[in-house]
């Protein structure tokens, strides 16, 4: 299983409202540059990590993914702090940390350098929400990510738009050239399900699938 802990923050960070009750991440998680933001990472980390003792204890391990800003990394001690925080356990088979694409290619030297860092300490480093900065990706020497994520916008409907199933095509292309796999999100229908596997994407996310949900309903979902 995969489950990703900042896609799924609608369920870890819901905000009540005395008058608009129930207020989602998109009103009140701040930008990624904000010093908050920080806060809101540390978080998303720690809540990951203790539902994923829940679920091997439970259900045994599942591989978990967490979103973290750029900015993140740059403050000092980042990378050892966030290898502290991982499960000291025999079943902990590592994490995946996915960057936003338009975040990477703005300080690709800054991000290859993290995910060569965190290669070392078992964690990769996903490419998330790729879009049209995709080919930006061509012909690096050095590629130290696991994984490309297309955004949603050239996978949504992807089975009646023919453009869209070419920049897919060279998406995966490029991702197979580094040997990495490659996943394609909002995939909402049975058509769109078949047509991005029949192009090769290695995994598929979506809501056709399941929304965003608490843990312990997710736990429940695995039975």
């Amino acid at each position: 299983m995969h489950t990703n802990a900042v896609e799924g923050a609608e369920a870890l960070i819901r905000i009540r409202h005395p008058t608009w009750g129930i207020v989602t991440p998109a009103y009140f998680i701040p930008a990624d540059d904000d010093p908050q933001f920080g806060a809101i990472s540390e978080f998303v980390i720690n809540q990951a990590v203790q539902d994923w003792r829940n679920f091997v204890v439970r259900h045994g391990p599942i591989e978990i993914a967490i979103n973290l800003p750029i900015a993140f990394f740059q403050k000092p001690g980042a990378i050892p702090d966030l290898w502290k925080r991982m499960p000291d356990h025999p079943a902990f088979d590592g994490v995946v940390i996915e960057i936003n694409g338009v975040e990477v290619i703005r300080s690709l030297p800054l991000a290859k350098s993290v995910a060569r860092q965190l290669r070392f300490l078992n964690i990769g480093t996903s490419i998330d929400d790729l879009g049209e900065e995709w080919p930006s990706f061509i012909g690096l020497e050095d590629f130290p990510f696991i994984e490309l994520k297309v955004d949603r916008k050239f996978v949504t409907g992807y089975a009646d738009a023919p453009l869209k199933r070419k920049v897919c095509r060279r998406i995966i292309d490029l991702a197979d050239g580094y040997g990495i796999r490659t996943v394609a999100e909002g995939v909402e229908t049975r058509d769109d399900f078949h047509a991005v596997r029949e192009i090769g994407f290695d995994l598929v996310q979506g809501f056709m699938f399941g929304k965003p949900m608490p843990a312990k309903k997710f736990a429940t979902a695995l039975l």
